[in-house]
C-alpha cells in the first residue's frame, strides 16, 4: 500500500494530459521572447488575473522576491503579516537581493486590517525611519491554516494602501483555493492588488513554476530581475505547457481537497489528545496541536504507517490535502493517527 503524503500539495504529480503537453509543446528561446508556450501561458495567465501581463518564474518564492523588487527599493520597507510565508520561508531574499526591510505585523488570522496597516506606516518627516513603500499580502495564509480573505478585507485593505501611496502586492500562491473557498473569481480577488504571484506547482499540480501579474511595464522590470536573479530559462515551453493544462482543467477540482480537509479536520477534532480549531480549515490545509505528545514524534510515528504530515514546534502538526488523495486516504490517515496517538 501506497504512502499518504500529507506533507504539502507540492508533492502533487503532473497529470497525464500535462505530461502528453510537455512532450508535444512548441518551443523557442524564452530569454528572446521566442518561446511560442510560454508566451501563450503569460497571456493566458494575465488575462485570467485581469493584469496587463505576466512572467513564468521558476518558483512562489521568485514571484515573491520580484513582487517586492518592483514595489520597494533598497532602505525601504513592505508590511506584511509577522507569520507571513515572505518573512518566515523565503530566506531573507528581499533584505539579501533589494536592501529591503519586512516591518513584521501581528495579525490574529493573517488578515491585516487598515488600522495595522495604518499603524505601522512609516512617518515621511523622520529622517532617522525607513520609508514604508508596499503591502504584502498572503491569500491564502499558509501558517494561520489556509486562510482565504474575503473580498472586503482585500478592498478594505487596498484602499487604504493606495490612498497612503503604497504598492500592493499579493502572493497568491493558492489563489485559486482562495477563489473556491470564498465563491469569488480569482480576477475578483487580484484586482486590489498591483501585483499577484501564484503557484502552478502546489494544487494546480504541476511539476514547476509560479507567475507573477501586473501592469505591462512593472512585468517588464521583474524580467530584468528575473534575468539578474539567472531565472531566464532557455526552452522552458516543456514547462509552461503544463501550465496551460493546469489552467485550463485543475482550479475547479481544488473544491475536491477542500472536502477532504473538512474530512480530515472534523475526524481529528474528534480524537482524544488533539486540539484541531474548525474554523481555520477552509481551504486544502489542517493545522492541529496535540495535548500529550511531541509533534516530532507523533509525526515519525505515522510515518512509519505510511501517512506524511508536518511537524512544527514541539506540538503543532500540518497535514495538506491535495490531487491523487482519496476519501479513502482521509479514514486511512485517520485511523493511522489514532493508532499513533495510542502507541
Amino acid at each position: 500500500m501506497s504512502d499518504i503524503d500529507l506533507r504539502s500539495d507540492t508533492v502533487t504529480l503532473p497529470t497525464a494530459d500535462m505530461l502528453r503537453a510537455m512532450t508535444s509543446a512548441p518551443l523557442g528561446d524564452d530569454v528572446f521572447g521566442d518561446d511560442p508556450t510560454v508566451n501563450r501561458l503569460e497571456e493566458t495567465a494575465a488575462e485570467r488575473m485581469g493584469k496587463e501581463a505576466a512572467l513564468f518564474v521558476a518558483s512562489g518564492t521568485m514571484g515573491n522576491l520580484l513582487g517586492l523588487l518592483v514595489s520597494a527599493g533598497p532602505g525601504q520597507e513592505v508590511i506584511a503579516d509577522a507569520d507571513s510565508h515572505l518573512f518566515l520561508n523565503e530566506a531573507a531574499g528581499a533584505a539579501m537581493v533589494g536592501g529591503i526591510q519586512i516591518r513584521q505585523v501581528r495579525t490574529e488570522r493573517g488578515v491585516l486590517s487598515p488600522t495595522q496597516v495604518l499603524a505601522a506606516l512609516r512617518p515621511t518627516d523622520d529622517d532617522h525611519q525607513p520609508l514604508s513603500a508596499a503591502v504584502m499580502i498572503e491569500n491564502t495564509h499558509n501558517w494561520h491554516g489556509g486562510v482565504a480573505w474575503s473580498l472586503q478585507d482585500l478592498q478594505r485593505l487596498s484602499e487604504t494602501a493606495r490612498s497612503n501611496g503604497l504598492a500592493v502586492h499579493l502572493d497568491g500562491a493558492r489563489i485559486f483555493n482562495a477563489a473556491i473557498a470564498t465563491g469569488a473569481d480569482v480576477r475578483a480577488i487580484a484586482q486590489y492588488s498591483d501585483t499577484v504571484s501564484f503557484c502552478l506547482s502546489k494544487g494546480l499540480c504541476c511539476p514547476v513554476g509560479s507567475i507573477l501579474c501586473g501592469p505591462a511595464e512593472t512585468i517588464r522590470q521583474a524580467r530584468r530581475w528575473r534575468k539578474m536573479l539567472g531565472g531566464g530559462m532557455r526552452q522552458a515551453g516543456v514547462l509552461a505547457a503544463a501550465g496551460l493544462v493546469a489552467l485550463q482543467t485543475m482550479a475547479g477540482r481544488l473544491a475536491d481537497d477542500h472536502q477532504n480537509a473538512r474530512s480530515l479536520a472534523e475526524g481529528l477534532a474528534e480524537v482524544a489528545g488533539i486540539d484541531c480549531d474548525l474554523s481555520r480549515v477552509q481551504t486544502n490545509i489542517v493545522y492541529f496541536r496535540l495535548k500529550n505528545m511531541d509533534a516530532a514524534r507523533f509525526v515519525a510515528a505515522c510515518c512509519e504507517q505510511g501517512l506524511l504530515g508536518g511537524a512544527y514546534g514541539t506540538d503543532l502538526v500540518r497535514f495538506v490535502t491535495h490531487y491523487g488523495i482519496s476519501p479513502a486516504d482521509i479514514q486511512r490517515a485517520l485511523a493511522i493517527c489514532r493508532e499513533a496517538l495510542r502507541g
